[in-house]
C-alpha cells in the first residue's frame, strides 16, 4: 500500500507527503527523498550508535597493543596494565601539546577520544559510556548525542592543549560532555524526575572531581572542558522535551561523525605505513 503521508524532516510533525511546504514550519518539499531519508537512518541508527562507539574503541585499543607489543612489565598501578605504548598511541591520534605544539596534528582533537591507556582505563570509560550514552540518546536524540558528544571531547583536548598537557588520550571527555548535558537535562525538565537526574548527575561530577585529584595522570582540563561543553551544547540545541531533533542537527552530526571517521581512518593509514615501513 502506497504510503501517503510522513514526518516532516524538520518538525517531525505529521503531514501529507504531497504537501509542497510544511504547514508547520514551512520546509520546502518535505517528501523529497534526500530529505526524509536521513530521518529514517538517524531513526534505525540511533539503536546501534553506543555499541558502535564502543567497538570502535576496543578495535582501536586492540590495534594500538599489536602496533608495538607492551611488555609485561611490573609495576605495581594497575592502571599500566596492557599499556599501549606512547609511539603507538602519538601515531593513532593521540592529542595533547606535544602532538599538536611541536607536530601541528590537530586532527588528534577528534582522534583521542578513542584511544585508551590500558585495560582498566578502557574497561571504565566503556562501562560509563554503556551507562549514559542511551539515557542521552532517548533524551536528546541521535543526532543531538553525536554532537554532543564529539564536540566535548573537542572542546576537552583542546582545552588540554591551552593547558600544556604534553600527551592526552581517552573518552571521558566526550563521556563528561554527556554528564553536563545530563546536568542540562536535569535542571531544565525540573519536577521530581528533573530534580533527581540533576541530582545523581552532581554526583558523578563530584566523584570524578575526587578521583581526578586522588588518582594521578587523570586529564582533570578534559574533564572540566568536557562538562562544561555539554551543558552549553545541551542548552544551545535544547531536548526532546523542548524540541524534536530537526535536519539542522542531523547535518551537524552528520558533519560531526564524518570527520571524526575521516580523521580515525588518517590516523590508522598512518600508523600501518609507519609500521610496516
Amino acid at each position: 500500500m502506497t504510503r501517503h503521508s510522513l514526518l516532516c524532516p524538520n518538525c517531525r510533525r505529521l503531514i501529507s507527503r504531497d504537501e509542497p511546504s510544511c504547514p508547520y514550519c514551512g520546509l520546502s518539499r518535505p517528501g523529497a527523498s534526500w530529505k526524509v531519508l536521513p530521518l529514517r537512518w538517524f531513526s534505525v541508527f540511533s539503536t546501534h550508535l553506543v555499541p558502535a562507539i564502543i567497538c570502535t574503541n576496543v578495535a582501536l585499543y586492540i590495534l594500538s597493543l599489536l602496533l608495538r607489543p607492551p611488555g609485561l612489565g611490573t609495576s605495581a598501578n594497575p592502571m599500566t596494565f596492557l599499556a599501549p605504548s606512547d609511539d603507538s598511541l602519538f601515531l593513532l591520534g593521540a592529542t595533547g601539546y606535544i602532538p599538536i605544539g611541536l607536530f601541528g596534528r590537530w586532527w588528534t582533537v577528534l582522534t583521542a577520544s578513542f584511544l585508551h591507556g590500558g585495560i582498566l582505563h578502557i574497561f571504565f570509560n566503556m562501562a560509563a559510556l554503556a551507562q549514559l550514552g542511551p539515557f542521552v540518546l532517548s533524551a536528546f536524540g541521535a543526532g543531538r548525542f553525536l554532537i554532543i558528544y564529539i564536540l566535548s571531547g573537542i572542546a576537552g583536548f583542546v582545552l588540554s592543549y591551552m593547558a600544556g598537557v604534553p600527551l592526552t588520550i581517552g573518552a571521558s571527555a566526550g563521556i563528561c560532555g554527556l554528564i553536563g548535558a545530563i546536568l542540562y537535562y536535569g535542571k531544565s525538565r525540573g519536577g521530581y524526575f528533573g530534580d533527581a537526574i540533576y541530582k545523581q548527575a552532581i554526583g558523578w561530577v563530584i566523584g570524578l572531581l575526587v578521583f581526578g585529584f586522588i588518582v594521578p595522570g587523570i586529564n582533570n582540563w578534559a574533564h572540566g572542558g568536557g562538562i562544561v561543553t555539554g551543558i552549553l551544547v545541551g542548552y544551545l540545541l535544547g531536548h526532546e522535551g523542548k524540541r524534536s531533533e530537526t535536519m539542522l542537527d542531523h547535518a551537524l552530526a552528520g558533519l560531526a561523525m564524518v570527520s571524526t571517521c575521516a580523521a580515525l581512518l588518517w590516523a590508522i593509514v598512518q600508523a600501518a605505513l609507519n609500521r610496516l615501513l
